[in-house]
């Protein structure tokens, strides 16, 4: 594969592509269902709405993903000579503000409900003619909806690590995470039901709350790798693994006498720039050609890589041990 001109996945990583596309879709299809049977009976519950809210942002990290995607896809122009793949960072980081901003409105709300002392009320209905009190509907919606959510997210997870994408797999924990918002909402309504009043606006507190962790994680990860911080794993954390095999590699290339990799994300793949100190002064475009291949050959993620010669390894190399 020549990744110097184009910007195509590998065969595997292709099927894992289209899975993922597959599972945002079936995603966002599952958001409609939910936003619309909890409109039904979101009723005058603070958790409710809340959580109602939580279930159409969810959309939005499948939006930026699929968005995204189309830009990925695109070849090298010469105004963009490092191709898009930099915009799964950018979908990751309008995503992540969006959260953060959403979030803060709603824990606003629930605050200042819970500081006037609201008391909240939810009513009955008739129902195959039955008189039932709608907090059993409330429940019943928010736990049945539950499941889908958590096995979406155990899915997803599954693609976004061997994809490398960073943007799939916040999606994923945010979808693995849902049943907490689901589980507030239910105490929520239980708590109006008691006559613990407070409990419903504490419940949308609980969720705005992780809304905003939501946004606030996605943020901080999407402006980190924007800045060119060193690549990390997929959860953001790690150093990513390669590094340390692309400085062993370069080692045992018998020209070099010492060679050491900086590593920046460019979206999915990485930006690779290789500094390499010779055993000798005389040095061939042939052996300079085939030490980037070797660390190309290494993995499909080595997108882009720049070799240089020099002296002696920068001091920022020292640091970063």
């Amino acid at each position: 594969m020549n990744k110097s001109v184009g910007t195509h996945l590998p065969r595997h990583q292709q099927d894992l592509m289209r899975r993922a596309v597959k599972l945002e879709w079936i995603s966002i299809g599952y958001a409609v269902i939910t936003v619309a049977l909890v409109a039904l009976v979101v009723g005058n519950s603070q958790a409710m709405r809340t959580a109602w809210v939580e279930d159409i942002l969810s959309v939005l990290p499948q939006l930026a993903f699929l968005v995204a995607l189309q830009f990925t896809r695109k070849t090298r122009q010469p105004k963009h000579p490092y191709g898009y793949h930099r915009s799964m960072g950018a979908g990751h980081l309008v995503a992540g503000v969006a959260l953060l901003v959403v979030g803060a409105m709603l824990a606003y709300e629930a605050a200042t409900a819970l500081v006037k002392i609201e008391h909240p009320t939810i009513g009955t209905l008739n129902l195959f003619g039955h008189t039932i009190w709608q907090g059993w509907l409330m429940m019943g919606v928010m736990t049945v909806i539950a499941a889908p959510a958590l096995v979406l997210g155990h899915l997803k997870i599954k693609v976004a690590k061997p994809l490398h994408n960073k943007l799939l797999f916040a999606d994923s924990k945010m979808a693995k995470a849902d049943w907490q918002t689901n589980a507030a909402s239910v105490v929520g309504v239980a708590g109006i039901g008691l006559g613990l009043w407070w409990l419903d606006s504490v419940a949308a507190l609980v969720i705005s709350a992780g809304i905003l962790k939501d946004g606030w994680d996605s943020t901080k990860a999407a402006t980190a790798d924007l800045l060119d911080r060193r690549s990390t794993s997929v959860n953001g954390v790690d150093p990513h693994p390669l590094i340390p095999k692309m400085d062993a590699r370069l080692t045992h290339l018998g020209w070099v006498r010492a060679g050491r990799v900086r590593v920046r994300e460019l979206g999915q793949v990485q930006h690779v720039e290789a500094f390499i100190v010779p055993e000798t002064a005389t040095v061939t475009v042939e052996q300079i050609q085939n030490a980037r291949k070797t660390l190309e050959d290494m993995d499909w993620k080595v997108y882009d890589v720049v070799i240089t010669v020099v002296p002696e390894l920068p001091d920022f190399f020292d640091a970063s041990r």
